[in-house]
């Protein structure tokens, strides 16, 4: 081999030594862990299981599901906003740790739309509007008429202090001028346990939630919070459909990524996020578990967090609701 070819021989094979690692590195090149700051078992839980095999298939790598509870579901979110920016680290978070944590924690160790950067919107879910049957209003309009007529006798239901079944009573008190005195419980489990059994009588709580008690007779729905009916309760109206106007509040589903995160994984993400909720099979199962699937990419769902912002900002300061 002459001089000149054995050169061209070697500047090939350093050109193949370097090109090989970078097509070896094509994002994702590892298994995809998803983050949940929630114990399992619980909404997120089954969401993220939800579209884990789907995603998995169009990302062509595992995806874990990590949990990481507490405060909130802040100690998840900041374990996320710490980690590698490389996309293979993701928040699945719900409206709470979102939009709704900024305004009622003071000192949060990470800031949303700094630290923590959108991937996309998964899902929106309405709630409903329930009262236990011995309360005798057959729908909205007569609910608030007695709610109006007796300021103060009526009690609602919620989670605990500051989160989206204690925000959305308020909002809904705010809009009609009525007075309920607020019961906050450790969950929402024992919170909805006492309205089926008529210690509370109002609660806003999520559709899946309350859709068999609906069914069985055990509550009744005066109104959900979206702008469509929702398809698990479709004989139940919309608020605005009962007079409340723009009286549109849902909850939602999301991916975040560790700011600094390449865009292209960005875009891939959600490309893979956008085929997964274009399933026939995910969208009917979804749709069964009282979410609509409502994909957003990631310049998009930014915008929306940002419109969302200040609006619970305002909820939360007008319940006085504060968590240190």
């Amino acid at each position: 081999m002459s001089g000149l070819a054995a050169r061209v021989t070697l500047a090939l094979a350093l050109i193949a030594a370097l090109v090989a690692p970078a097509a070896r590195a094509a994002f994702p090149d590892r298994p995809v862990r998803i983050i949940i700051g929630f114990p399992a078992g619980g909404p997120l839980d089954g969401h993220a299981r939800l579209l884990a095999e789907r995603l998995q298939q169009a990302l062509g790598q595992p995806i874990v599901i990590d949990y990481k509870p507490g405060a909130g579901g802040a100690i998840g979110a900041e374990f996320v906003a710490r980690a590698a920016p490389d996309g293979h680290t993701l928040l699945l978070a719900n409206t709470g740790v979102m939009v709704i944590n900024p305004a009622l924690y003071p000192r949060l160790p990470y800031t949303l739309l700094r630290d923590l950067i959108p991937v996309a919107r998964t899902a929106q879910q309405p709630l409903a509007l329930v009262v236990h049957p011995s309360v005798p209003a057959r729908d909205l309009a007569e609910f608030i008429a007695l709610a109006r007529a007796q300021p103060g006798r009526l009690n609602y239901a919620s989670a605990g202090n500051g989160g989206i079944s204690h925000l959305v009573p308020e909002m809904f008190k705010q809009a009609t001028g009525i007075f309920m005195v607020h019961l906050p419980y450790r969950g929402s489990a024992p919170a909805f346990a006492d309205v089926l059994a008529g210690h509370a009588q109002f609660m806003a709580e999520s559709v899946p939630q309350v859709t068999a008690y609906v069914r069985q007779g055990k509550v009744r729905a005066l109104g959900v919070t979206s702008r469509e009916r929702s398809a698990a309760l479709p004989e139940v109206p919309t608020l605005i459909e009962s007079g409340l106007k723009d009286f549109e509040v849902v909850g939602f589903y999301g991916l975040l990524a560790p700011a600094g995160t390449p865009p292209e994984a960005l875009a891939r993400l959600a490309q893979a996020l956008q085929q997964t909720l274009d399933s026939p099979e995910v969208r009917a199962r979804m749709t069964q578990q009282g979410a609509d699937p409502a994909f957003l990419g990631p310049e998009a769902f930014g915008r929306f967090l940002r419109a969302e912002l200040p609006r619970w900002e305002r909820a939360v300061k007008a319940s006085g609701a504060r968590l240190d």
